[in-house]
C-alpha cells in the first residue's frame, strides 16, 4: 500500500491556451498510466473542482513508494512536463504527501512534540 503521494494542483487555464491544456491533460494522464503499468507509481487520481472562488481548479493525487516518487519528481521527464504545464495553467504546484504508515508516523511525532510543550 502506498505510503507517500504527490499532490499536483493547478489553477485556471491561461486564456487562449484551452485547447493546448486539454491535449496536454490527456497526454499527462497517458504518461501517468504508463508509470502505473511500469510499477513506478501505485495509482493516480485526477480531480476537477467545481467553481468555489478559490485558486485551485483541480489536482492529481499520485500514490506510491516515497523513494520512487522522490526519484520521479526530479526526473527529466517529470521536470519537462511540469514546465510545459506551468506555461498553460496558473499556479501549478507539486507537493509531497505522507500517507498510510508515513502519515501515522507523522501523527505520532506531532503528538510527541505537542506533549513536550505541555
Amino acid at each position: 500500500m502506498a505510503d507517500a503521494g504527490l499532490f499536483i494542483g493547478w489553477g485556471e487555464v491561461v486564456r487562449g491556451r484551452e485547447s493546448e491544456a486539454a491535449e496536454l491533460f490527456k497526454e499527462t494522464l497517458g504518461w501517468y498510466a504508463s508509470l502505473q503499468d511500469q510499477g513506478v507509481i501505485e495509482s493516480f487520481e485526477p480531480v476537477f473542482l467545481e467553481p468555489h472562488g478559490g485558486d485551485l481548479f483541480g489536482f492529481i493525487l499520485m500514490r506510491g513508494d516515497a523513494d520512487k516518487l522522490a526519484a520521479l519528481r526530479v526526473s527529466e521527464e517529470f521536470v519537462q512536463l511540469s514546465t510545459r504545464i506551468g506555461l498553460i495553467v496558473d499556479k501549478l504546484g507539486v507537493v509531497g504527501a505522507d500517507m498510510g504508515e508515513r502519515l501515522q508516523r507523522q501523527v505520532e511525532y506531532f503528538t510527541k512534540q505537542v506533549g513536550a510543550f505541555a
